[in-house]
């Protein structure tokens, strides 16, 4: 019997030795296919929920997903035709990370673009932003919004809550572009769309690997592990 089980477990580890392992590649940006929304069932996971933005695209791409499950990436489109040309409908991706940052609860929302043009032949390949939303605690039920800080061309800029840059608990954000600056986000008081959310740790391992490698060019992905304690502090509001 020993020497039976030796042989089929010889023969089964010969098979998996032959069975071609796929690389991960650059893909075309609508070829994605984005991560479904985990019912969430963790403290950061309802907190990412409940404090998900409002994005209010006004010119430009919409989000894309960046990675698939395989680790597979977007190309990305070369900012020609126009700004909104090849990416002007998607369902879209949102990301989060969250984690304690000088005693506040960070959690961080991503979105990609494929590309980032203000006009015909201005801009580049591939964009990211983000914004970072200050919590007190997000244990308390009626956890507090401290501040809200927005990207644009690498920097953060805070801004304190209120009835008109917030629905509820969601905040009220703007993707736009001031000719001929490159596009960057903005607060807002117009209600945008939601993306299917997916958090850092729900990722698949080949995607946040992905994430953690790929070169996006002029655009960081801020909440990989390169980045993302480096734009907690950029975005920090104390």
């Amino acid at each position: 019997m020993k020497k039976i089980s030796f042989a089929v477990l010889m023969s089964f580890l010969c098979f998996i030795s032959l069975v071609p392992t796929v690389d991960a590649a650059v893909i075309d940006h609508d070829k994605v296919v984005g991560f479904n929304e985990v019912v969430p069932t963790t403290i950061s996971q309802k907190a990412e929920k409940k404090f998900q933005p409002y994005l209010k695209v006004y010119s430009g791409c919409v989000p894309f997903p960046a990675v698939d499950a395989q680790g597979n990436t977007s190309g990305g489109l070369q900012p020609t035709g126009s700004s909104k040309g090849d990416c002007s409908k998607h369902t879209g991706q949102v990301y989060s990370r969250s984690t304690w940052y000088n005693g506040v609860w960070a959690i961080m929302y991503a979105w990609y673009f494929p590309k980032d043009e203000p006009s015909p032949g201005l801009g580049h390949r591939h964009d990211w932003e983000g914004i970072v939303v200050w919590v007190d605690n997000p244990s308390n039920q009626n956890a507090n919004v401290l501040s809200i800080a927005y990207s644009g061309h690498g920097k953060f800029t805070n801004v304190q809550l209120n009835e008109r840059n917030m629905k509820d608990t969601h905040p009220l954000i703007a993707y736009n572009s001031t000719w001929p600056i490159n596009h960057e986000l903005h607060i807002s008081d117009q209600v945008g769309g939601t993306q299917p959310l997916i958090g850092w740790e729900d990722l698949t391992p080949a995607a946040r690997n992905a994430l953690n490698t790929t070169d996006f060019g002029k655009a960081n992905v801020p909440f990989n592990d390169p980045h993302f304690t480096n734009h907690l502090e950029k975005a920090w509001f104390r």
